[in-house]
């Protein structure tokens, strides 16, 4: 997947609240504006991935606490120069939860959100 799949994925997604229009603008903007946008070593910020893990009923999600942050998160974590955030979002969830039979419901991008990390703000 390169730059231009990611950019249809948030062109097809539909936001649903007024964060996540905005949201969705900052990240075309920058995915855009930086061809090394899935690079770690980018300064000003990077793609990362995540995954929602349910169980098989749907019923249950699998959430990870994150000790630096003291928050619950879904598990994924940085693109490292991949480009296929669907595939990034399934190894970073198998490396996290040491459940290795994840598929995806879909590829499609199910939620936005743009932070900044503390320790680099």
């Amino acid at each position: 997947m390169k730059r231009t799949q990611l950019l249809e994925l948030l062109a097809q997604y539909n936001p649903t609240d007024a964060d996540e229009i905005a949201f969705k603008k900052t990240i075309i903007d920058f995915v855009t504006a930086h061809e090394d946008c899935f690079e770690r070593s980018l300064a000003i910020g990077h793609v990362t991935a995540s995954a929602w893990l349910l169980s098989r009923d749907g019923s249950k999600a699998l959430l990870m606490h994150h000790t630096k942050l003291n928050r619950w998160f879904q598990l994924g974590g940085h693109c490292d120069g991949d480009s296929d955030t669907c595939a990034v979002a399934c190894k970073e969830a198998q490396e996290e939860s040491g459940i290795n039979d994840i598929e995806p419901i879909n590829r499609k991008i199910f939620d936005l959100d743009v932070h900044l990390i503390p320790a680099n703000s």
